[in-house]
Order: C-alpha cells, then sequence, then structure tokens
C-alpha cells in the first residue's frame, strides 16, 4: 500500500479547456444580446412614433371641428411638439381650460442622452415636401434623427 492518497480535483489542463470553452459561449451571445438590445429600441421607436402621430392626428381633428383655438396655426396642425404636453386652449370651456393630447413626450430611443424628449425628434411641417422633411410652422409629422439603418434596411430617419 502506498503512502500517498490520492486528492481528487480538477488539474490545470481542465479548467483550462473550462474556461475557453466558457470564453467561445460568451463571445458568440454577444451578437444576440446586441441584437435584442436593438430589437428593443427598434419596438420603442415604433411605439413613440405612432403615440405622437396619433396625438397629432387628435389635435388637427380637433382643430377642424373648432373644438381647439383656431389661431395657433393656418394649417391646422400643432405649432410644436409641446403643445401636444402643454395643451392646446379650449374653445369648449368658457375658463380657457386646455384639452391635452399626451401625457408625456416620449424620447427618440436612439437619440442621445441629456436632451430634451422634444428635441430628439426631427420634425416636418405640412409645408415641407416628404422626401425632404423640414421644420417650419406647424408639426405635421416627426422623424428620428438618428443616421443609423434599421434591421429592416430603412433608415430610422424615414420610418
Amino acid at each position: 500500500m502506498s503512502s500517498f492518497s490520492r486528492i481528487g480535483g480538477y488539474s490545470l489542463i481542465e479548467m483550462l479547456v473550462v474556461i475557453s470553452v466558457l470564453a467561445i459561449l460568451a463571445t458568440a451571445a454577444m451578437p444576440l444580446v446586441e441584437l435584442t438590445a436593438k430589437r428593443n429600441k427598434e419596438r420603442e421607436l415604433k411605439l413613440a412614433l405612432s403615440e405622437i402621430r396619433q396625438a397629432i392626428d387628435a389635435y388637427k381633428s380637433a382643430y377642424d371641428k373648432g373644438l381647439i383655438d383656431r389661431s395657433a396655426t393656418v394649417s391646422g396642425y400643432p405649432p410644436n411638439l409641446n403643445v401636444l404636453v402643454s395643451g392646446a386652449r379650449s374653445n369648449q370651456a368658457a375658463d380657457g381650460q386646455l384639452a391635452f393630447l399626451l401625457r408625456r413626450m416620449p424620447r427618440d430611443p436612439f437619440a442621445r442622452p441629456g436632451i430634451a424628449a422634444e428635441q430628439t425628434w426631427g420634425l416636418r411641417s405640412y409645408a415641407s415636401p416628404p422626401e425632404r422633411p423640414q421644420p417650419g410652422a406647424d408639426v405635421y409629422d416627426v422623424h428620428s434623427t438618428s443616421t443609423e439603418v434599421g434591421m429592416n434596411g430603412v433608415p430610422y430617419s424615414q420610418w
């Protein structure tokens, strides 16, 4: 009988193999994490654009029906994005009550942090052509100011 007993455990080579396999798996998973993050931002962008566009359309509809003050713009679209949150003067109430169309202005998820939500969006006025959106006296539409391209191949600024 030997006086030496074998102590159980992992050898250095076994540990290196396990660490190498884990590193390869982590490297393979990183693109998936980035893809998921981008997909979530795209979903946020779609929802934010939809929410703002619905509020712009509701403002125009209320303007056309005479429910809000008609002196703001000639086109009937809001003069700026802030009006959707801060409220438009209602013609229905004698006390100058405001009609609110958004609770808060959503941010462009692809915009730099630290910028006010209203400033993260590119604006298109009613007088602006669709192929070259430009700000103007009113807000007819909004778009992302990001220069990135979506997973569908369309730049975010054209969504």
